[in-house]
């Protein structure tokens, strides 16, 4: 076993509870960028996909290969696996916005905090 497979043999993950905004950001950012990704591989990989079922159909003309392509299972099923892609990566986004929220209002809070404390100590 190398030293680096020991050191990471020996590192746990930290609870949810105990880990700073910052890295609950960073583990977000990191679960949004690669939702990001994935959908936006299916969404611009759509006409190649497209091209590639029409030629499966033979030599018919494109309209009529178009058309059957459309009405298949196999392209329904593209498609609602693009839309998903898109839904994760978009929820992933949220979650991002919401950890960046809640840092907001932590540091509003403890902003507020100080003031209090400064204002405590001029009134004795």
């Amino acid at each position: 076993m190398t030293i680096s497979e020991r050191a990471s043999a020996s590192v746990r993950e930290m609870p949810a509870r105990d880990r700073p905004i910052s890295e609950e950001f960073r583990l977000v950012a990191r679960a949004w960028v690669d939702a990001e990704k994935a959908a936006a591989i299916l969404e611009e990989s759509k006409t190649a996909v497209l091209s590639q079922m029409m030629l499966k159909e033979g030599d018919i003309a494109a309209n009529k290969a178009e058309m059957r392509v459309k009405g298949s299972a196999d392209w329904q099923e593209y498609l609602d696996k693009m839309v998903s892609a898109r839904a994760e990566a978009n929820l992933r986004r949220v979650q991002m916005k919401y950890v960046e929220m809640r840092f907001s209002e932590w540091q509003s809070a403890d902003a507020n905090a100080r003031r209090e404390r400064q204002m405590g100590r001029q009134a004795t």
